[in-house]
């Protein structure tokens, strides 16, 4: 299974795109989609739109996993991040992708065993489990494959492959 893990933003979106087969995992690519502050926000989104379509196309994915908004202070950033998230998820309905949506304490217990992880660890655990020589930079690709790690830990997790109900956002 290919599953395409999207770190949504407006300036910078985070893309990894990892293989699974059973319990394990291998990297097949990251980076980002950036925009230029500036550019009227239609023309932003559109870049994302296009962009998460031509990896969609590139990849040809089973799946994609975004994460969740996480809303902090400045609300007038959680807005501009919420679409250009939907420009991402907007791509993947276009394709008839699976979509499948985790919050930041989710990705952090999937990957690195703890909700409350810092960043370092999530990212050191991202090296290891895709057996990389060196930590996907920029953090943002990072945490997109960490998003990705995370729907396939679900997707091999006792309780999803069991209950046949809600998936276990814990391995």
């Amino acid at each position: 299974m290919i599953i395409l893990g999207i770190d949504p933003g407006i300036a910078t979106v985070g893309f990894g795109v990892i293989e699974t087969s059973g319990a394990e995992m291998s990297h097949m690519s990251h980076g980002i989609i950036s925009t230029k502050a500036g550019l009227r926000l239609a023309m932003r989104l559109a870049r994302i739109y296009y962009d998460a379509l031509e990896l969609i196309d590139t990849f040809n994915p089973d799946v994609m996993a975004v994460e969740e908004l996480f809303f902090n202070t400045n609300l007038k950033t959680a807005v501009a991040v919420a679409h250009g998230r939907a420009a991402a998820i907007m791509a993947g309905e276009e394709r008839g992708l699976p979509m499948y949506e985790y919050t930041p304490l989710q990705v952090k217990q999937a990957v690195a065993g703890y909700g409350r992880a810092d960043k370092k660890q999530v990212m050191d655990m991202v090296k290891r489990l895709l057996r990389l020589e060196n930590t996907p930079k920029p953090d943002d690709a990072a945490d997109a494959l960490a998003i990705a790690i995370c729907r396939a830990r679900n997707i091999n997790s006792r309780g999803a492959k069991n209950s046949g109900g809600p998936e276990c956002s814990t391995i």
